[in-house]
């Protein structure tokens, strides 16, 4: 029944770079693509971070 799978936990989507695919379904497939848009998202957010704070450090410490 579908309310008592609503119950269940869900487990936890993981992903290994170069992790063989051919037993996943297209679901599994599209959560996995969804999990490393949103990581690659929050790697380029730190990225940019971490670049402002350069540039600021180098525009106050240069001449």
């Amino acid at each position: 029944m579908a309310i008592e799978d609503d119950d269940k936990p869900r487990k936890k989507i993981s992903h290994e770079i170069g992790q063989d695919l051919s037993l996943l379904s297209v679901e599994e497939l599209t959560e996995r693509v969804a999990l490393l848009n949103t990581e690659i998202a929050r790697l380029e957010e730190a990225a940019t971070k971490k670049r402002a704070s350069r540039n600021a450090a180098d525009s106050f410490f240069k001449k």
